[in-house]
């Protein structure tokens, strides 16, 4: 109850603020609501962009992984992620700034349909982008009912959890639009980073310390293989690189670019950015590889017993069975079980609110695809010219209690694991659509049927390996079951022993260059617009 306590006066805190930042809008025009006026000074912008990119993927999704895969999972996301994502942001995040500011811009479809001169092709976008976002809005939902639930041993049910923090995010995301997020995310991001450290070095100490943690994992023949990479193939592990490239292609990312004050920003990422990650996946992915060894908490017993039926037996097994095996398994709350488990009630409160602040970073994107579908469909096929500003602000705040209760009643259906959902869908199919951005602002030769052709592609192996998931059970651990191209993992799908990003990605490329070559380009007007050939412009100058 004392845990319960304090982490629910959490919720509270992040709506007040949500709450506050709605009363110091000046009015409810779209561009306050949606991007705060371009107004995000240094420390706001720096931490609610990074905070935004981590949700419960960051602690709970990495820790979880790290459970059952060991230390290897620091090096597929945190390791790649520390090098690609600040470049990406450095030369295309602040290129779409300077277009979003000289041009007008609030989303990146309205970039692309004004860069290659199209119209239901950027519904066509669109429409992916929004699809692809809901996993990750959805990781949210599990994460805030893991956490609930975990924190107070039961007390709160997972379906409760999970509806407690998505209706407080769609409550400051409805009145605070982008300035609460932000505002919120600021106070979250300095959060999680602070408790993310103190609960690694409380419960380190609690278990006896590390070191003599990992002796023991050495020593024994089943968990010393989570201490090394040889479970993982190094084309696996290469395919993993490609992921991050999403950063710059994720719909709340690239409107997040849009509110920075001034371009000098941008450059602050590239070393704030790797530092923090530091912060937050270390701690976090060290906790999930030593939580093998705490077999003296209860939920963690009953994972490890479940995880050995499963490679034990579970070829035999019914599918059935491999599936709440399976359930019972999943990593995503061990992190919060050590929490409960180690720490003092007031204190597991404390940390266990750091660890809700990550999840309840999936307000960005809740807020993004409601950008998403007020200014790409509702304004662009004309609602606000017949119902006016405040009309399309209405329409957003109602978005934003749509896509929460759609996102809620999926994660209660989803038994796959954080790590596993984001990075077979999310990551995936936006690190393909990151081909957009790029090409749509370096290569003047690129065309909008080159983006068409790239879009559907992404579409069509995103569903493709949806339907594959869908017709083949996952087989047990260290089992395979393959199909053509395609291989069924415990965890997921590989294309020829890599991850599905990778032909998603090379194809995707591949097709934006020869159809935009066999195709007419653009405009000479806009293409002067947007790469001018005399010395003054107005993307310098933004």
């Amino acid at each position: 109850m004392t845990t319960a306590i304090v982490a629910f006066a959490y919720p509270a805190v992040v709506l007040y603020i949500g709450i506050f930042a709605f009363r110091q809008s000046a009015s409810p025009n779209a561009e306050d609501y949606f991007l705060a006026r371009r107004s995000l000074g240094q420390y706001v912008f720096a931490l609610s962009l990074f905070g935004t990119h981590m949700t419960a993927f960051a602690i709970l999704g990495s820790s979880g992984h790290a459970f059952h895969n060991g230390i290897v999972t620091y090096g597929l996301m945190a390791s790649s992620s520390a090098l690609v994502v600040p470049l990406v942001l450095l030369y295309v995040g602040t290129k779409l700034w300077r277009v979003g500011r000289a041009f007008g811009f609030l989303t990146p479809v309205q970039i692309f349909r004004d860069r290659w001169e199209c119209r239901h092709i950027g519904t066509v976008i669109c429409v992916l982008q929004a699809a692809l976002l809901a996993p990750y809005i959805i990781i949210g939902v599990i994460g805030g009912g893991a956490t609930l639930s975990a924190l107070t041993a039961g007390w709160i049910p997972y379906w409760l959890g999970g509806a407690l923090v998505s209706l407080v995010v769609m409550s400051y995301v409805f009145f605070g639009g982008m300035r609460g997020t932000a505002w919120v995310n600021t106070f979250q991001t300095a959060l999680f980073l602070g408790c993310g450290l103190a609960a690694f070095v409380l419960i380190g100490r609690r278990m006896g310390g590390f070191e003599e943690a990992v002796r023991q994992m050495l020593a024994n023949r089943e968990l010393a293989p989570l201490l090394t990479r040889e479970r993982v193939s190094p084309w696996f592990f290469l395919s993993y690189t490609l992921l991050p490239l999403s950063a710059i292609a994720f719909p709340h990312m690239a409107i997040f670019c849009l509110t920075a004050r001034r371009a000098a920003l941008f450059r602050k990422m590239v070393v704030l950015y790797p530092l923090c990650l530091l912060a937050i996946w270390l701690p976090a992915v060290f906790l999930g590889l030593v939580a093998n060894r705490a077999t003296d908490v209860p939920a963690i017993a009953a994972k490890l017993q479940a995880r050995a039926a499963l490679v034990q037996q579970g070829a035999s097994m019914r599918v059935a069975e491999r599936e709440r095996l399976r359930k019972e398994m999943n990593g995503d709350d061990v992190l919060l079980h050590l929490l409960s488990h180690y720490a003092p009630a007031w204190l597991a409160g404390v940390l266990g609110a750091g660890i809700m602040a990550a999840v309840m970073a999936s307000d960005s994107q809740i807020l993004a695809l409601s950008t998403l579908f007020t200014e790409d469909m509702f304004a662009f096929y004309g609602g606000r010219r017949r119902f006016g500003d405040a009309a399309q602000v209405r329409m957003g705040r109602l978005f934003v209690i749509l896509f929460t209760a759609a996102a809620y009643a999926a994660a209660m259906r989803i038994p796959q694991a954080i790590f596993d959902v984001a990075v077979q869908y999310a990551f995936s199919g936006f690190a393909a659509l990151a081909v957009l951005p790029v090409a749509a602002l370096y290569w003047r030769r690129s065309t909008k049927w080159g983006a068409l052709a790239a879009t559907l592609w992404t579409a069509g192996w995103v569903l493709a390996v949806a339907a594959f998931q869908s017709m083949v059970p996952a087989p047990a651990p260290g089992q395979t079951i393959t199909y053509g191209v395609f291989t069924r993992t415990f965890t997921g799908t590989l294309v020829l022993g890599w991850l599905p990003v990778a032909p998603m990605v090379t194809g995707a490329a591949a097709l934006m260059v020869v159809v935009s070559l066999l195709t007419a380009p653009a405009s000479q007007t806009t293409l002067e617009r947007y790469f001018p050939s005399g010395r003054r412009s107005a993307l310098k100058g933004a």
